[in-house]
């Protein structure tokens, strides 16, 4: 019986050390295990820059011919001729068409007899009133008879006047037949071929011509941006440099001037008309034109930017991520300043020649190794 006891008391020690020793190697080689180090994360990035930045407001404008006339009859007749080609420039004064004259060369002629036969009237009535005169101061005739060839001189005299305005009027007509070019632009597409009859009352018009040369081109402002304009401009004394730029490219297209500020702001919509004029020389603008439109209304000097992509917002505060000299990524508060286009303006928080993250901000987390490609490296967007 002593024996069987021994044997299992031995049994449980041999079970106990080979216990130990399981959890010592294993303890022991769960120490020897470093932890695998964070993957590297592919990242886009650009170079913080130092530069002037101009702060504009941008807002989407129309172009228009700085002076657009649609050529409309001021007589009735058969339009006798368009002498000009769709789609050419004139000059003003020059022809643009003729209505038949021949009725009011009619009508010219008749009002210059009419007014000849009453101009002699008048004369022979004239020397009668002379003649008059000389014989009452005989006593050859009464007082009555001289008062009442006065009164025909004056009568004579006042039809002799309504002839002069129906003859003025009669050239008036007359020159009316030949229309010519009040501006000087580019004929549009005709509305009316020769042979047709036009009247004044007619709407449609002969021919339109647009002013190309300078151009302009309006848009509309919010009223808070208004008070941005008003103050750069000293109230409009000064005028302010103009872009615009294609809605396609964003390309620059010209440059002009503010010259116009609405008088008041439009009740429904909270905005104000403005107008911009462009030299356009090259007529790189076009009535009707849709254009992107940058009003330069001051410029920072020596600012910090980054591409608007390299913000990011935190709960607190916004931030970017900064590559480091050993390639990993550090959060850096930043405070913005303002935001032009995709520019940000960094007042603080970020040095000129640093590298912060655009793309691939999601992945970061501070401390984690980064992968710059040189093929998505790029530098801050123009604003």
């Amino acid at each position: 019986m002593a024996i069987l006891r021994r044997h299992h008391l031995g049994l449980l020690a041999a079970a106990v050390v080979a216990g130990g020793l399981i959890y010592w190697l294993a303890a022991g080689h769960r120490g020897a295990v470093a932890p695998e180090p964070p993957a590297a994360v592919a990242v886009a990035t650009a170079l913080v820059t130092r530069g002037d930045v101009p702060v504009a407001i941008s807002e989407l404008g129309a172009a228009q011919s700085w002076q657009a006339v649609t050529i409309r009859a001021q007589v009735s007749g058969r339009l006798q001729q368009v002498a000009v080609q769709e789609g050419s420039d004139v000059r003003a004064g020059e022809l643009i068409a003729l209505i038949d004259p021949a009725p009011y060369q009619a009508v010219l002629l008749q009002a210059q007899g009419t007014l000849r036969r009453d101009q002699a009237q008048l004369s022979i009535a004239k020397l009668d009133l002379d003649r008059y005169g000389q014989l009452t101061a005989q006593n050859l005739i009464s007082r009555q008879q001289i008062d009442a060839q006065r009164a025909l001189v004056e009568q004579l005299s006042g039809t002799v006047l309504s002839d002069e305005g129906a003859v003025d009027a009669a050239q008036v007509n007359l020159g009316y037949c030949r229309i010519s070019a009040p501006v000087t632009g580019r004929v549009g597409v005709r509305l009316l071929d020769a042979g047709n009859l036009v009247s004044a009352t007619d709407t449609g018009g002969i021919i339109t011509i647009n002013q190309l040369a300078p151009i302009a081109v309006t848009f509309s402002v919010p009223q808070a941006d208004f008070q941005r304009l008003s103050e750069a401009s000293d109230a409009f004394r000064h005028t302010l440099s103009v872009q615009a730029t294609s809605q396609d490219t964003d390309a620059l297209i010209a440059t002009g001037v503010l010259v116009v500020a609405d008088n008041h702001v439009d009740a429904a919509s909270g905005t104000i008309a403005l107008k911009a004029r462009f030299e356009n020389t090259d007529r790189r603008l076009w009535p009707g034109q849709f254009v992107n439109v940058r009003v330069l209304l001051r410029v920072i000097p020596a600012a910090i930017t980054i591409p608007l992509a390299a913000v990011n917002r935190g709960p607190t505060q916004s931030f970017a991520y900064v590559i480091g000299a050993d390639h990993t990524a550090a959060m850096r508060p930043i405070t913005i300043e303002s935001v032009q286009g995709r520019t940000a303006i960094i007042r603080s928080g970020l040095q000129s020649g640093e590298r912060v993250v655009v793309d691939g901000q999601m992945s970061l987390k501070p401390g984690m190794p980064v992968i710059v490609s040189d093929a998505t490296a790029r530098a801050p967007a123009a604003p």
